[in-house]
């Protein structure tokens, strides 16, 4: 009897054990994100304070029909580790900046990966002047979602 009562009980530690072991994916890890995510105030590092309407997807808080100038918001591009949505600014025809509005940020590896590539997914999009930009290695789903949004946002502002 107390052999069983020792291994029911040690059972039932194991399997306590087993169901709450938390792995990185199922939540916030902590830490903070060195990527500079606009929750719809001012772009990051441009000065402007400007606070203008919430976008919806694939909206514009430029000048509508006209690519001359303005802020567009690409779609929200629903990845397997989260949304991705990017904004672009527009100045004469061509893209002048693009700042990450969402990026998967649900745990401290998300956060990792995505102050690594968002840096440079932004400047291959400030250099192509298009969505036609490589893949960052160890980002892939980053990468492509960053793409789609990318190219919603282009679209919105009528370029190219």
């Amino acid at each position: 009897m107390r052999r069983i009562t020792i291994w029911l009980l040690s059972t039932v530690t194991a399997l306590v054990l087993l169901f709450s072991y938390r792995t990185s994916t199922m939540g916030v890890g902590g830490g903070t994100s060195a990527v500079a995510v606009d929750r719809g105030g001012a772009t990051p590092g441009t000065g402007d304070t400007s606070t203008g309407p919430p976008t919806g997807d694939s909206g514009s808080t430029g000048d509508s029909g006209d690519s001359g100038g303005g802020r567009y918001d690409g779609s929200v591009a629903q990845t397997r580790w989260g949304p991705v949505q990017v904004r672009i600014t527009v100045a004469g025809g061509r893209i002048t900046d693009v700042t990450a509005l969402q990026v998967p940020d649900g745990n401290f590896r998300d956060q990792q990966i995505n102050d690594y590539a968002v840096p440079i997914l932004r400047q291959a999009a400030l250099t192509a002047q298009s969505a036609r930009i490589d893949t960052v290695s160890g980002a892939t789903v980053t990468s492509d979602g960053y793409r789609e949004s990318l190219q919603a946002a282009i679209d919105a502002a009528h370029l190219r």
